[in-house]
């Protein structure tokens, strides 16, 4: 059996997150459905991770095994013929056999747009978050910066999957504003559950005086989630990168 890995993207407003679930659609089980019909078997897909109800993806990997001899360049347009035009497989690579979306993945990077404007536009609803108070780019910007490094994350995680440990280590955290869209940028190994959107919360908070970005470190050592700010809605999120070693990664970068 052949190992294919592809690269994909998708809004996830109608979904119930990546993670096939019992009774909620999801986009790992609507993709499953269109390979299988491609394919002529069952199909499993591996995700390179887990994205919340609403979450979006602008590049995303995942893996399945077939034996079917269909060639990688028209796999694409095979399985997009069979999904709804909110999903996208945009390019398809034979994998090694062990290759594993999750289990390989060096890093990630999510993005959060913030419309920052007190008038919402109606075709941005489910794009961004529309925030209409006033925030001080400056402020973010300083707080994203003390979210590098190696730390205990713990404090900006909500409960829900547990993992071996909280430690991760945040490569970049940026903030930048262009017009009335501010967009956070956060680099890292792994992400825990709400991880990303928690951060930005964090970044809010620090942008009104409710916390200053110098105390950042020491809130993340309490590990106490009380103790951060909020965990911001989903639709403003969206997986942007995802870094592969060998022909995966080639595909990834593309």
């Amino acid at each position: 059996m052949k190992n294919i890995a592809i690269r994909l993207r998708y809004d996830g407003t109608a979904y119930h997150g990546w993670q096939v679930q019992k009774t909620d659609i999801s986009v790992a089980e609507t993709l499953e459905r269109a390979l299988a019909r491609i394919c002529g078997h069952q199909v499993r897909v591996t995700g390179c991770g887990r994205t919340d109800a609403g979450v979006h993806a602008l590049r995303y990997c995942a893996n399945f095994k077939t034996d079917s001899t269909i060639p990688m360049n028209r796999l694409p347009l095979a399985v997009n013929s069979r999904l709804p035009a909110d999903i996208a497989v945009t390019d398809a690579v034979e994998a090694t056999g062990d290759f594993n979306a999750i289990g390989n993945c060096l890093k990630k990077e999510y993005v959060y747009k913030i419309m920052n404007t007190r008038i919402r536009d109606p075709f941005m609803q489910n794009r961004v978050c529309f925030y209409p108070a006033p925030l001080d780019i400056a402020q973010m910007e300083r707080a994203g910066e003390a979210f590098e490094g190696t730390h205990d994350f713990a404090a900006v995680r909500s409960v829900g999957t547990e993992t071996k440990t909280t430690v991760r280590t945040v490569h970049w955290c940026r903030a930048e504003r262009e017009g009335d869209l501010i967009t956070v940028s956060v680099c890292a190994d792994g992400f825990l559950y709400n991880m990303a959107r928690a951060i930005v919360g964090t970044l809010v908070y620090a942008s009104h005086g409710k916390l200053a970005p110098e105390d950042i470190p020491a809130l993340l050592e309490t590990r106490d989630r009380r103790m951060t700010g909020p965990t911001m809605p989903p639709q403003g999120l969206y997986l942007s990168r995802v870094w592969y070693d060998g022909a995966v990664g080639d595909m990834m970068a593309r």
